[in-house]
Formats: structure tokens, sequence, C-alpha cells
């Protein structure tokens, strides 16, 4: 099976409030980016790895990313577009000409704590029900409010899922579900949503908590904490035969 796997890491980090764009943000010694990529650079299961990177940036993500931690398994760097869905079109459309893709797999490259067995989940439920996502059942009690922050209703928690990555298509489905949008000028929220448009089912597969997508100052400090707890889970382990 030919599994392709895009990271898209071309966002600004407005939201940060840092000079440097958020993926390369460090997390001990490692760009917040190369962390990520290093779960999927060691995967069997993933066939290539397509980055997509702001277009000025392209260069930069190439000389302090890929590069200096030997990701043999990125072979191309794609400059991203306007919006997520953009970026993530910018690499399918590279990838399509290959034509002979069993599965996409889109995952955010400022998700540095997937694990491979999270990742394996997601492509089992895709190659079976043709789309699947990871995601967490919400625990808070959830509160729909109108523009005056005032409480409309109190939703059912036990139906809403906060939706995470990676999420992994058949490529017949992903494709369609991209080129149908644009047809119809429709922007989504996720790659789900596209396929969900077209009346398809995604299913969903439980995700982690741990699993955060780091896109604020708060999420910084949590990414830092979970990174130095996982190292040093990592370093008293004793060494594989």
């Amino acid at each position: 099976m030919r599994v392709a796997a895009i990271i898209p890491a071309a966002g600004i980090g407005r939201r940060m409030q840092k000079n440097l764009p958020k993926q390369y943000l460090t997390l001990g010694d490692r760009p917040i980016l190369a962390v990520t990529l290093a779960v999927f650079e060691q995967m069997p299961e993933i066939t290539e790895i397509t980055v997509v990177a702001q277009p000025a940036a392209l260069d930069f993500c190439q000389k302090q990313v890929i590069t200096p931690y030997g990701f043999k398994k990125v072979w191309r760097l794609v400059p991203g577009g306007k919006e997520r869905q953009d970026s993530v079109y910018n690499a399918l459309k590279v990838l399509q000409r290959q034509n002979d893709w069993d599965l996409f797999l889109v995952h955010d490259g400022v998700r540095p704590f997937i694990t491979p067995q999270e990742v394996r989940r997601v492509l089992r439920a895709a190659t079976k029900h043709g789309a699947a996502i990871l995601a967490c059942p919400v625990q808070d009690t959830v509160k729909q409010v109108n523009r005056e922050k005032q409480i409309q209703k109190t939703l059912n928690r036990q139906d809403i899922w906060l939706a995470q990555t990676p999420q992994a298509f058949q490529a017949a489905i992903l494709w369609r579900a991209f080129v149908e949008a644009y047809g119809r000028e429709f922007y989504g929220t996720d790659e789900a949503s596209l396929v969900e448009a077209l009346g398809l089912p995604v299913v969903v597969e439980p995700g982690s908590p741990f699993n955060i997508k780091v896109t604020t100052p708060e999420d910084l400090l949590l990414a830092a904490a979970i990174y130095r707890e996982r190292e040093r889970i990592r370093s008293c382990q004793p060494p594989s035969a």
C-alpha cells in the first residue's frame, strides 16, 4: 500500500506572538516541525512525505528542518496557499500526477505529539471505510452562544467530538472532494469537511488529549512540558536489543 503524508506547515502564526512562525519554534533543541516529521519518518507504512511551507520560507525550511535532521522520506517541499485548504491542494496537485496512491494522510505540522499507533488506527479505518480522522470527545459542558454572548442552549456533549489530525482518505475520495469543493467555491475547516460535503461517511477514531495543536503561547508552554516528560520517560527506558 502506498501512503503519501501531507504536512501543512505554511502558517504565519499570528496568535503565537513570536517573530518566528510557530512550526520553527523549538521543543528541547528541535523545531516543532522536526519533532512532528520524525514520527512519520520512522513509520514503514508511510511511503513519502510532502511538506507545505510558506513560499518565502521554502529555503529556510529545507536548511533548518529537512537537511539538518536527515529526513529521507521528505521528497518535496511545496509552497503554501492563502488558506490551509489551498496549501493542501497544492500538495495534492503534485502528488496526483503520480496517480498511484492508495491513501493520502494529512497532519498538522504543529501537532508534534501524534504517535505511530494513532496514525496506524486512522490508516486502517480509512482503508476500510474510505475516510477517517482522529478526534476526542468533549469533556466539558458545551453551550451554544449568540453574538451577544447569551446562552441559547446546552448541547449534548455525547454527540460532540473535537477534530484532530491526522486525517486519512482513500486517494480518489480526497482528490474528488477537493476538486468539487473548488468547483462550488466551498472552503471547509478541515479535509474531512470537504468529504462530508460529498455526502460520504467519515469515521472517527479516538484521539488523545496530548495530540495538541501548538497555536498560542499557552500551547507552547504545555507542549514544552509534554516534550520534557516524554524525553524523561524515553531516557529511562532500557535500550532495545
